[in-house]
């Protein structure tokens, strides 16, 4: 018949003790490996999110039109000389000096300068916009430096124009 050990001649299991303390150790790496990349991707999903965002949000708007039977309309067309047509321009990519080299590229095409500065923010691509009656000139604009984006006033005041009567915005 078996007989236990007294306690002093009792067989210690260190091993028990350290397998526990392992354990511990690597769940407490798990879980900081976790956070870690957790926040990476959240952040890297984040990013992204906003990327499809500021896509969506600049690309054009599709409306439906119903078919006009009666005379079509014609894109308006520019009414004023260039020497007579006054572009503010602003500088929305953020690089130094850029407005004022987009500005002298305005000025060789004809047209008068109003102020030269920065945007309030950094533009994904080149935009130029006319005030109201104006159409015609901005379209003339746009072709003249290459811009497909043209658009009546959004985001300003007429009246913050000054004695301009279109916006160059300069993109990347």
């Amino acid at each position: 018949m078996d007989h236990p050990l007294p306690a002093p001649d009792a067989l210690v299991r260190p091993w028990r003790t350290a397998a526990y303390v392992a354990v511990a150790v690597a769940a407490v790496e798990l879980l900081l490996l976790l956070l870690i990349g957790g926040g990476k991707l959240m952040g890297f999903a984040s990013d992204q999110l906003q990327l499809a965002a500021q896509k969506r949000a600049l690309a054009p708007t599709k409306t439906h039109v119903r078919a006009v039977t009666h005379k079509p309309t014609h894109a308006p067309v520019a009414r004023r000389p260039r020497h007579k047509t006054v572009v503010l321009v602003l500088n929305g990519n953020g690089r130094t000096g850029a407005a004022a080299a987009a500005a002298a590229r305005v000025r060789s095409r004809g047209y008068g300068i109003g102020k030269v500065t920065n945007a309030p923010r950094e533009v994904p691509r080149s935009i130029v916009m006319y005030k109201p009656g104006f159409a015609g000139e901005g379209r003339r604009l746009g072709r003249d430096l290459g811009v497909k984006l043209v658009t009546p006033l959004d985001g300003m005041r007429a009246r913050d124009l000054g004695r301009s009567q279109l916006v160059f915005i300069l993109g990347p």
